[in-house]
């Protein structure tokens, strides 16, 4: 019974790809055909209309409405297994569309006093001193009059966003600042594109079925290879007992927000036409059918 219902949700899926394959080379038909004069101005144009196509796509998905009524983790599992990475063509466009779990990530701005021992472990792990995590305290501690920082990062870069960490280039600003103060490179040893989630929302909830190693290690306070192990066990996680944790793990984990289930997707889109590049990313929430974050870069 189990593998036919496989079988089912994989050929939905698949169902699902020529679809999105079909509707946006249909889009960008109707674009080349107004307009036979490639220019920038186009080609911004045209990565607008594959991102309206694909949001419209994925709000009439009947195979997202089964994900969301379902509330199956499995089904999640089997629609991203799918449609992680789907490159195609379409009217002199090469796209390549990857979806992935927007919830496999810690966001820094979620540190606090119960799992702060366990971060500070983690980077120490690395030799990286626990300095560092007061100059990352810093950058989400927003303006203090009184300059009660606990670095000086903000003397020497005052216009620093400093309210939450918001982007790769203020945590590498941070980084930047770290390796100066101290001498000290050992940042080179941390992952921080699968380590942290960056974003102004404090109360996103890490979905165990996609966590990262490098969050598992992070959570638990493990080593390497049982993070790892873990990550690779991913998408049919339903309970604690499924991860297999001795007493002390489970204690850690519970110091931060986790789930089996979070339906927010991550998706990326990659498109080059001749000496034109762009690149899109946004998150979808399947709950409320709607994109947010996006991210152009042309």
């Amino acid at each position: 019974m189990k593998k036919s219902k496989n079988a089912i949700a994989l050929l939905i899926t698949v169902m699902f790809v020529i679809v999105i394959s079909v509707a946006i080379g249909i889009g960008l038909k109707q674009v080349n055909d107004a307009s036979k004069v490639v220019s920038s101005e186009n080609f911004l144009y045209q990565s607008s209309i594959i991102v309206e196509d694909l949001l419209n796509i994925l709000q009439t998905s009947k195979d997202l409405s089964s994900v969301l009524d379902t509330k199956s983790s499995e089904a999640l599992y089997l629609f991203l297994s799918q449609a992680a990475f789907i490159p195609f063509e379409s009217s002199g466009l090469e796209i390549l569309m990857q979806i992935h779990s927007a919830r496999g990530k810690f966001n820094p701005n979620q540190i606090n006093a119960k799992n702060l021992p366990l971060i500070q472990a983690y980077f120490n792990r690395y030799n990286v001193n626990s300095q560092y995590i007061d100059i990352l305290l810093d950058g989400m501690s927003k303006i203090k009059e009184d300059n009660s920082y606990n670095s000086a990062i903000f003397d020497e870069k005052p216009y620093l966003f400093r309210d939450y960490i918001a982007s790769k280039e203020q945590l590498r600003e941070i980084n930047r600042f770290y390796a100066r103060e101290y001498n000290d490179n050992a940042l080179k040893n941390i992952n921080f594109d699968d380590l942290f989630y960056l974003g102004s929302d404090r109360n996103i909830t890490i979905d165990l079925n996609y966590a990262t190693p490098e969050v598992w290690e992070m959570m638990l306070g493990c080593a390497p290879d049982k993070a790892e192990l873990l990550s690779d066990g991913g998408g049919f996680y339903t309970t604690i007992a499924d991860l297999d944790l001795n007493s002390e793990e489970e204690m850690n984990l519970k110091q931060f927000r986790t789930s089996f289930y979070e339906p927010v997707l991550y998706v990326e889109i990659e498109i080059i036409q001749n000496k034109l590049h762009s690149k899109i990313s946004f998150e979808y929430d399947i709950k409320s059918k709607k994109g947010s974050h996006f991210v152009y870069e042309i």
